[in-house]
């Protein structure tokens, strides 16, 4: 698969953009598991033209991450414009704009997936992101704002049309949120038709390797996305590669997957500080499979979460692996 210039390969697999959890560090992690590409967290189009520090950190890319785009989001026209001159700064690979997310902060003011009930708009913003910068410029949307509007098949040559340089399509409407299950027969469709010439990429519930492969072999995307199946298991996408070039995986041992998780906390110590670093970490370790499904871990889950050095939270880790998980 190719996106402008850059070869991706057959089956690529990339790391979704996600608030709160693609940080620098998750997505070197990701990368080096064998992700292809990896995203940004959501960059606010408005924060960054007005000069928020903690908007612009964001921007900071790494080149062992790369390839790696910067995502945008935001509802006015000229600062999205403006705002993405400022990423091409940064030197990104890949520009995408979020048209997907579902949350009401950002959905409810009409950015995000909000734009899935204004696509004349959401199109004059793509076109004028796609004048403003040199770099490819891709989107990322859902099948429409409900269920009685979905509209992706015709809004995809829509987008194309603006000039974008491929589709991430997740197989939610916004009001799913992230219930239900994902309905990838609409993003099949998207690739099945004949006016469609970008690439498809295909997002939503591609929790394991077998499922990666039927997304790819059933649907015929030309990528997949990983999100909420990596947070506090960024080895699935060496576990999906693997899968799809032999047809069988090896696991990590519980030890290198605890190693990794142990990882995760010091460099979220070292990047933020003791109390924002666990704080952060938290969701990756509550969302982690390696805990799941331990009879009577209720006690020790509770106090994993609540741990609030890294003292104390370390220690709680090294118990349930010698104690829980290794015996």
């Amino acid at each position: 698969m190719k996106i402008g210039n850059m070869d991706l390969g057959k089956y690529p697999v990339l790391l979704a953009p996600m608030e709160d959890v693609t940080d620098i560090s998750f997505r070197l992690m990701c990368k080096e598991f064998g992700a292809d590409m990896v995203y940004t967290e959501f960059v606010s189009s408005d924060a960054l033209i007005r000069n928020v520090s903690k908007t612009q950190a964001k921007l900071s890319i790494r080149n062992e991450e790369r390839p790696v785009a910067i995502q945008i989001y935001g509802r006015e026209t000229v600062a999205m414009a403006d705002a993405a001159r400022i990423c091409e700064e940064a030197c990104p690979d890949v520009l995408d704009i979020n048209f997907g997310c579902p949350v009401k902060k950002v959905a409810g003011k009409g950015a995000g997936a909000g734009m899935l009930r204004d696509i004349p708009k959401m199109l004059e913003i793509t076109r004028a992101v796609v004048n403003a910068v040199k770099i490819p410029v891709t989107v990322k949307t859902r099948l429409g704002w409900d269920h009685d509007s979905r509209i992706i098949v015709e809004l995809a040559e829509q987008l194309q049309d603006c000039g974008i340089a491929a589709l991430a399509i997740h197989g939610r409407t916004r009001s799913q949120m992230y219930t239900g299950e994902a309905d990838w027969s609409l993003i099949g469709k998207v690739k099945e038709n004949p006016r469609m010439k970008i690439p498809i990429i295909g997002n939503g519930d591609v929790t394991t390797p077998q499922i990666a492969r039927e997304k790819f072999e059933k649907y015929g995307v030309d990528a997949i996305m990983v999100g909420r199946a990596s947070i506090g298991s960024p080895w699935i996408f060496k576990e999906i590669k693997q899968y799809m070039e032999t047809g069988h995986c090896e696991p990590l041992s519980v030890s290198d997957k605890m190693s990794v998780l142990r990882r995760q906390l010091k460099e979220s110590v070292d990047r933020l500080d003791e109390r924002r670093g666990i704080l952060h970490i938290r969701r990756h370790l509550a969302a982690t499979p390696l805990f799941k499904g331990i009879p009577n871990f209720r006690d020790t889950r509770i106090a994993m979460l609540r741990a609030e050095t890294l003292g104390e939270l370390s220690a709680i880790l090294d118990k349930i692996e010698s104690e829980i998980l290794i015996k």
